[in-house]
């Protein structure tokens, strides 16, 4: 892709110059996709940006000032895109907000940032603003993209999007040079966007980002991966991540490429099937739950169909890797995988929507080594990334032919990392965030000088290969009683490479042994459930039945003999544990948005049973406050099993 005329950073200092160029030089392809009433709807690049025009004269006859921040709240839609890029284009700037947040999250963003306008999705979102009005007044204007269900509302200051553009296409006259000034003032160094951290230790922290950093990190990353007009990708991710952000605005605006957007959460597979994307992000989780899928479907079919599935895919699992990256295989060893891609892998792959993936990413966590060879013996090429929002994503990433399920790759193009003496990572790149806002203190402590930044995580390089190796969270690191090195996210990933253990929560820093709290993923222990004639009614009922207790407890088991054989790690092998009651949720905040474990939270709420954990107690009833998704808050009670597992004598234990 020839891309010579738009690399000077004064043509394309941000990205509504970005749009502008692509609205020349890829006029008529495909910009944006989004299904609707079953139906695809498609605009092109001309036609997306005569949008997002309309929508920007809209945003200034609404009284929009440079540096208003302007919150959009909603799943992936081409219109909610749209009103990000019209923001940026009058001076603004976007912050998108997850869709699940229940309103006391949003009331912080929202009053955090100043927000004045608000564009939000449908009702839901809607109300979720009302109700939150009185802890955020500085709001002036909501603009809806679904009308449905708000016609009694009161309008004073409620706007449909569509009349919002219809008010900008007859404000032409009155604002078209404003906007033209607005657009050609903005400048490498203004702010893109603003995205919120997790929070996984406190609250969110607004991550200033520049048109710098997003373009340079798009920029860098598609040359990586030899990126080009011609692909397409599904964009289903939280639009407040900061992983959407880059795929489904940087790299999408700098090289010219579809963003597609499903119908609903409930028809993203179907979506995703009929797309048949190019280029493709998911975080282990949903790589997991499909294989999960597979395996309950093979279980399920006749005894031929399963052996001559077991005897190919064994085969891909020997060779199909190697293939993948070029390296040498026997001619027979080819033509028996040529003949397993037309019986299995090819249909496979076509039921997965992975039929045309070039390129594939993975990060947020680690992901089972089995569960990634499995996808790149089909041949797909599946990588892993490592990354941060105060990255803008790329830290390392890893090349083609040197990829491996054990290590997150070597440093991204223009990325610096170094390991400090207690072997926490730090990196320094052109994606290096301005700063947390409203927040000096954790922006200085977070990056020095010299523009260096504290990941928080432990790592190290490997000798020879460059290769960069996750450890766990530094602060999260510790020492068992003995001594022995605590790694308590090490002994999880591994847990949850089973697709039973949907999470897991491991104790042990300053004791003397490893405890672990387990939620099972219902889907695949309800299959399991179903085969095995067990009958259940609930969630609770599966994960106190005697047999679940017996095949977690196998799971736990072969893991302590994997951690074993690490003589780093071998202390931290699990001696007791319990499968919860309820699965660890956002709502009651005991996960972020981002599926990320609250540790803190956990070990507060759930103190009575990590004592039963220690004091050896065999069973602890318990209750818990839960909230439904109507937000009304309730209470449940259990009595849990607490069982011992056998742990594996290391060498150090015998010395």
């Amino acid at each position: 892709m020839d891309l010579e005329d738009t690399s000077a950073p004064r043509a394309l200092a941000s990205i509504p110059a970005l749009l502008e160029r692509n609205a020349k030089k890829f006029a008529t392809r495909p910009a944006y996709r989004e299904k609707e009433y079953g139906i695809w709807q498609s605009w092109t690049w001309l036609e997306a940006a005569e949008e997002i025009r309309a929508l920007a004269l809209g945003f200034l006859a609404l009284g929009v000032e440079k540096g208003d921040f302007v919150a959009i709240i909603g799943r992936n839609r081409p219109a909610l895109y749209w009103s990000m890029v019209a923001a940026q284009s009058v001076g603004a700037v976007p912050v998108p907000l997850y869709q699940d947040a229940v309103a006391e999250e949003m009331a912080y963003v929202l009053g955090h940032c100043g927000a004045r306008f608000v564009v939000a999705e449908d009702q839901e979102q809607v109300d979720k603003v009302l109700e939150i009005q009185e802890k955020a007044p500085q709001i002036e204007r909501i603009i809806y993209l679904d009308p449905r269900g708000l016609r009694k509302y009161d309008h004073g200051r409620l706007h449909a999007l569509r009349d919002v553009q219809a008010e900008g296409r007859a404000a032409q006259e009155r604002f078209g040079k404003e906007l033209e000034a607005r657009k050609a003032a903005l400048g490498y160094d203004d702010t893109c966007v603003m995205l919120y951290t997790s929070g996984t230790t406190g609250r969110p922290k607004g991550v200033v980002l520049s048109n710098r950093n997003i373009i340079e990190s798009s920029k860098a990353s598609a040359e990586f991966d030899n990126l080009t007009e011609r692909e397409d990708v599904l964009a289903y991710l939280p639009m407040a991540w900061v992983g959407d952000f880059i795929f489904s605005i940087g790299q999408a605006y700098w090289t010219g490429f579809c963003v597609n957007c499903p119908e609903s959460a409930d028809t993203m597979m179907t979506d995703l099937r009929e797309i048949g994307p190019t280029y493709y992000f998911a975080p282990p989780r949903v790589f997991e739950s499909q294989l999960t899928n597979v395996v309950i479907r093979m279980e399920d079919a006749g005894r031929f169909k399963k052996r001559l599935f077991d005897s190919f895919m064994a085969h891909a699992r020997k060779v199909g890797p190697a293939i993948l990256d070029g390296r040498p295989v026997g001619i027979w060893d080819r033509l028996k995988y040529r003949l397993g891609d037309l019986l299995i892998y090819g249909p496979l792959k076509n039921v997965l929507g992975f039929s045309r993936v070039r390129v594939g990413y993975t990060a947020g966590e680690a992901i089972g080594p089995e569960i990634f060879e499995f996808y790149r013996s089909l041949g797909i090429n599946l990588k892993q990334l490592y990354g941060q929002t105060e990255a803008t994503v790329f830290i390392t990433i890893q090349p083609d032919g040197e990829v491996r399920a054990d290590t997150v790759g070597i440093p991204a193009p223009g990325v610096e990392v170094r390991i400090d003496e207690k072997g926490e990572i730090f990196y320094r790149s052109p994606g290096v965030f301005v700063e947390y806002y409203k927040n000096p203190e954790s922006t200085a402590s977070t990056k020095d000088a010299e523009g260096w930044v504290a990941t928080g995580d432990a790592g190290f390089f490997e000798e020879g290969t460059g290769h960069l190796r996750i450890i766990d969270r530094a602060k999260d690191v510790g020492k068992m009683a003995d001594g022995r090195l605590f790694a308590p996210k090490y002994i999880e990933n591994k847990l949850k490479f089973y697709p039973n253990i949907l999470e897991a929560v491991v104790f042990g820093d300053g004791r003397e042994m490893c405890t672990a709290f387990i939620n099972i993923d219902l889907t695949a222990v309800g299959n399991w459930a179903e085969r095995n004639n067990i009958a259940y009614a609930s969630y609770q009922e599966l994960a106190a039945h005697p047999q679940v207790y017996e095949m977690i407890q196998e799971h736990v088991e072969e893991v302590n003999r994997s951690v074993a054989r690490d003589e780093m790690l071998s202390g931290c092998q699990i001696h007791r544990f319990l499968i919860l009651h309820k699965e660890l949720d956002a709502d009651d905040g005991e996960m972020t948005r981002t599926r990320k474990v609250r540790r803190r939270v956990i070990e507060e709420k759930y103190a009575d049973l990590i004592t039963a954990l220690y004091d050896g107690s065999h069973s602890i009833h318990t209750e818990t406050e839960v909230t439904y998704e109507d937000g009304r808050k309730g209470r449940i009670s259990a009595t849990l099993e607490i069982r011992d597992v056998a742990v594996v004598e290391s060498g150090r234990d015998a010395a």
